[in-house]
């Protein structure tokens, strides 16, 4: 994002709350600008292997010859996590609208981002407006974008790290039609306590703090603090109206660590993805690990998996239509065929060739555009026409062969990674 663009969005903020639109509390989300900085915090760079510092190996991709695979890796941060509700959220004032609601999560230490940026929608009822929910463990039609079951991963060191939330609103103002991106609050749950112990699994109750979180002591709405008495009575009945964010942390069953261990060392993100997140990693490994001619080759590589599936990340419709196609296709293999782990995976690249790969490269589909309903109905609805009709014609090979389809200019982008370029390099974590 630019400088103007940020300090438009800054005295933007500070003009609402001077008018008593927003608390004085609110501010820009700071979340939401490093997103728009790049990808330097998207999902999709961090889901690319990482090189080591001599950039001559891989330092989370590593083959296991026992098993014919990638070995899995597990991590000091390794945690599963539902967001269930924020309760006792303040109203804005009635000259801005709001477009979505929603909680950005990502690891933090205090002073720096150490992960991708997640974002989890919340739904809300007209009338109980002031508590958002959110719904665990997605299944079915259900988008991932409400998805409320998490995971967190890090190999970090430090002592301080631990889990920022940032409780957000997209709003769009009624005089002008400005868009923009608020934060009503955020806090931050510590993973391990001053021994190093990590944090038990159970449900936190996290009273919100307003400002930035590089601000101390501001609260965010300080009218509530001001209307309390003295009492005790009346100083438990103010904190129970202050905002707060309901967060389980939740025990691992082996199953579900396996698998998270099998995904790059730093990352956040959706449990409902992670068995498509893993499968890219072992179609990474055995290009990148097994296939290669030689280790020392730089070449560029033909796969349209592993040069177009980080953009998924970006695009929560798409990735379901992927989820969608791929749940049918599994739950239709036979037992002997779900034991074969190189004929399930090859049918997961078939699947993705049918599902995702046209849809990131149609016409058809609108460009995404967040918080904007007519835009996320009209896709949806493209995504859902687009899978009906695969399914009657057992595969989009006629979709993508007929006349009457029209596809974006082809580029080579679309079939060729280049791991040089998408590889990130491994830093010396303090």
């Amino acid at each position: 994002m630019s400088t103007s663009r940020k300090t438009q969005e800054i005295n933007a903020t500070e003009a609402l709350a001077t008018m008593g639109t927003i608390p004085t509390g609110f501010r820009t989300s700071t979340l939401s600008q490093l997103l728009e900085n790049g990808d330097q915090y998207k999902a999709g760079r961090y889901l690319q292997p990482e090189l080591t510092s001599s950039q001559l190996g891989f330092k989370d991709l590593l083959w296991d010859s026992g098993t014919g695979g990638i070995l899995p890796l597990s991590t000091r941060v390794s945690v599963s996590l539902t967001l269930w509700s924020c309760k006792m959220i303040p109203l804005p004032g009635a000259s801005i609208q709001i477009l979505s609601r929603h909680v950005r999560l990502c690891l933090f230490d205090g002073n720096k981002v150490l992960s991708n940026i997640q974002t989890v929608r919340a739904s809300w009822l007209p009338k109980n407006s002031r508590t958002w929910t959110f719904s665990p463990r997605v299944t079915g039609i259900l988008p991932s974008l409400l998805d409320g079951d998490c995971f967190v991963r890090s190999c970090s060191q430090s002592p301080e790290i631990g889990i920022l939330f940032e409780v957000g609103v997209t709003y769009i103002r009624n005089s002008t039609g400005e868009r923009g991106e608020l934060s009503c609050g955020w806090t931050f749950l510590k993973l391990f306590d001053g021994n190093g112990i990590p944090l038990p699994t159970r449900t936190y109750e996290l009273t919100l703090n307003g400002g930035t979180p590089y601000e101390r002591g501001v609260e965010v709405d300080p009218s509530i603090s001001r209307r309390a008495t003295s009492g005790v009575f009346h100083q438990m009945i103010t904190q129970r109206r202050q905002p707060r964010l309901l967060v389980k942390i939740r025990s691992l069953n082996r199953r579900r660590r396996e698998m998270l261990n099998l995904l790059p060392e730093t990352l956040v993100g959706s449990m409902c993805y992670v068995p498509l997140l893993v499968y890219y990693r072992q179609i990474l490994g055995d290009v990148l690990l097994k296939e290669r001619t030689s280790m020392q080759s730089t070449d560029l590589i033909c796969n349209p998996v592993l040069a177009t599936f980080p953009r998924l990340l970006e695009q929560p419709d798409v990735m379901d239509a992927l989820r969608s196609g791929w749940a049918e296709k599994e739950n239709s293999l036979k037992r002997s065929e779900k034991r074969d782990v190189e004929f399930v995976k090859n049918t997961f690249i078939q699947v993705y060739h049918d599902t995702a790969y046209p849809l990131l490269e149609s016409t058809f589909l609108q460009a995404p555009r967040w918080a904007e309903d007519e835009t996320e109905a009209a896709r949806w609805k493209a995504i859902a026409d687009f899978l009906k009709q695969n399914r009657e014609k057992e595969g989009a090979i006629r979709f993508l062969l007929s006349p009457d389809a029209h596809h974006k200019p082809f580029d080579i982008s679309e079939i060729t990674y280049d791991f040089l370029e998408a590889a990130r390099t491994s830093l010396v974590t303090l």
